[in-house]
């Protein structure tokens, strides 16, 4: 089954193939995603397409020649594939931008929390966290990811000029997730699956799982999370401390600081999500312990698996009882959470 929800895709893609799981068609199912965002394709006007579909039919040299005398200088212009909202046309960023702005998001807190990022990715990679989690492709050694920055201090950040709104902006591509080449990969299974498997795979119980949407003008483009987060934990009757482990997608570390501003505000979760209940304090000091997508990057199609994986491997080492709340906004206003406990 090909699932295609943006930042989401692997995430919900998981979440598809627990229900085929709960239903008892299948009993073991591999999900995954990947992309490729140095192998996006440039774009050609469409009188330059047509006319060089036009020579493949052309007969002979000369016709060939007839149909490229055809092209004038104005045809000859290429589209760079950019990060956009087909909804809005505006990029993610400049979307983001509008709700930090909403949320009174300070410029030296996103620096904080991407610098976070990169410390907590590299102690991880030197403890060998990563270790068991990354696949070697054929026989090139895989055994550290490159993207991790020493450099990465809130002093060097600071220095940063704003990638989407030049005068006012506090977005930098410091505290923006890049975008990188990818590949990831879980397992979902039952107990009978879960016999076909290596015993030294990480295995947690995925609870529950919920995805929202929001009016992307009303509520800003990557806050869907923050409605699907309370909605989850309240159909469990717990809160934000009861959670031990949160793993959040950064996609903008002003994203991640908006929604964590909407889950501690009573009337957003009141009004907004629905959820009538005091889910408490977020316990910041909890995420994203091993890095996020700031200092590992963001392949699409892969980052909700890369996620998903990394939430199993810390969580299984954790005390029996323990849980983790898995989370990805994403384009057109959706968002993906999931609820993880030791299995």
């Amino acid at each position: 089954t090909t699932v295609i929800q943006q930042c989401g895709t692997s995430l919900a893609g998981a979440t598809h193939a627990a229900g085929q799981v709960l239903a008892g068609s299948v009993h073991l199912v591999l999900c995954g995603g990947v992309d490729s965002m140095s192998s996006a394709q440039i774009g050609l006007s469409r009188d330059l397409s047509r006319t060089i579909r036009r020579t493949a039919s052309a007969k002979g040299f000369r016709g060939i020649l007839d149909q490229l005398r055809q092209v004038r200088m104005g045809d000859v212009r290429i589209s760079i594939p950019a990060v956009k909202e087909r909804t809005t046309g505006f990029s993610m960023g400049e979307h983001t931008e509008v709700t930090a702005s909403q949320w009174s998001i300070e410029r030296e807190d996103q620096d904080e929390l991407a610098a976070a990022s990169h410390r907590n990715a590299l102690r991880a990679q030197g403890e060998g966290f990563y270790r068991r989690l990354l696949a070697t492709p054929g026989t090139f050694p895989v055994d550290t990811d490159t993207l991790p920055r020493t450099d990465s201090t809130p002093d060097r950040l600071s220095g940063l000029s704003p990638a989407f709104a030049p005068e006012t902006g506090t977005l930098t591509a410091g505290n923006s997730s890049p975008l990188t080449d990818g590949a990831a990969s879980v397992w979902v299974a039952d107990a009978e699956g879960l016999e076909r498997l290596p015993d030294d795979v990480p295995r947690v119980r995925l609870m529950d799982w919920e995805q929202a949407a929001v009016d992307i003008d009303a509520e800003g483009l990557l806050m869907a999370p923050a409605l699907a987060i309370p909605r989850l934990l309240a159909r469990h009757g717990i809160g934000y401390e009861d959670i031990q482990l949160w793993e959040f997608h950064e996609a903008f570390a002003a994203q991640v600081l908006s929604t964590i501003a909407a889950l501690e505000e009573p009337g957003w979760v009141r009004q907004r999500a629905g959820v009538d209940a005091d889910l408490g304090r977020f316990p910041r000091e909890r995420l994203n312990p091993n890095g996020g997508s700031i200092a590992l990057g963001h392949p699409f199609g892969a980052t909700g698996a890369r996620i998903l994986s990394q939430a199993a491997a810390e969580l299984a080492a954790m005390p029996q009882g323990s849980r983790a709340v898995v989370s990805v906004c994403a384009a057109g206003g959706l968002g993906h959470a999931a609820l993880l406990e030791t299995a």
